[in-house]
């Protein structure tokens, strides 16, 4: 091969070397958002609402990553090293959001032995799992708690969300959980931590609807959406977190997003 050409291909190499050094760099340079939690944040191509969230958010200045994980609860999502990976990609000025609930009410040592301890206290538990190794298990509030404090220990911002309604109705209203959305409130009420109350933002929505208009976002149950439910669900938790204390997402959002209300209900 000829000098010259040599001289060219590699000329061309160490530029597409430092293009990608520098891609890299701004990427990083870039915030995430990520999203921990169940189906119905994750649920498919586009059926869980963070599926969503992305275009509400400039994503030159604001990256989405949803790393919610269908059939999980706020227990397994740690025990199956889920929240170790968000964790080891965290970097300073990242943000969280961390919801569950719809799968931490299963049992705890039986079936898919996912539930965790209901409350928000210490208590804990030693089960035999089905495989026949041993577990403690502690109350959804601890899980919370945990991810709380690894996310500011890596200088994360952490945000807890009451996990979203699902489309059960009674005497005109959508009903509402007292447990996992009460729960998460009192976690992040006693952790001084960022909250959004998805549940209740999103049953005054559906009350406002009417059981009959909101009946087509649930196809086939009445937990999973269906695409446009969940883009419904995103604009609502999008409402939700401008209305955050300091709003601080708001320097972040698209024009899309500057578009969308900021949630009145106070949490």
């Amino acid at each position: 091969m000829p000098a010259t050409r040599r001289i060219l291909l590699w000329l061309t190499a160490a530029v597409l070397v430092c293009v990608a050094q520098a891609s890299f760099a701004a990427d990083s340079a870039v915030p995430t958002l990520y999203v921990c939690g169940d189906s119905t944040a994750a649920n498919g191509r586009d059926r869980g609402w963070a599926s969503h969230l992305q275009p509400f958010f400039d994503p030159a200045k604001l990256r989405i990553e949803n790393r919610a994980r269908g059939g999980r609860s706020s227990r397994t999502f740690l025990t199956e090293g889920l929240w170790d990976q968000v964790v080891a990609d965290l970097k300073p000025g990242d943000f969280v959001i961390i919801q569950f609930g719809h799968n931490d009410g299963g049992p705890l040592d039986r079936d898919r032995a996912r539930g965790t301890i209901r409350g928000t206290g210490d208590e804990a538990q030693e089960v035999t799992m089905p495989d026949g190794k041993k577990e403690t298990v502690h109350t959804y509030g601890w899980y919370l708690r945990k991810c709380i404090a690894d996310a500011r220990a890596h200088g994360a911002t952490p945000i807890v969300a009451s996990p979203v309604v699902r489309n059960d109705w009674r005497d005109g209203k959508v009903i509402r959980s007292d447990s996992y959305p009460v729960y998460s409130a009192d976690v992040a009420q006693s952790e001084k931590c960022l909250f959004v109350d998805a549940s209740n933002i999103i049953a005054d929505r559906y009350d406002a609807m009417g059981e009959a208009a909101v009946k087509p976002y649930f196809p086939e149950e009445h937990t999973h959406t269906s695409a446009d439910g969940a883009k419904l669900n995103a604009e609502l938790v999008v409402s939700g977190l401008k209305s955050l204390p300091s709003e601080p997402l708001n320097v972040f959002l698209s024009s899309r997003g500057q578009e969308v209300s900021a949630s009145q209900r106070e949490e």
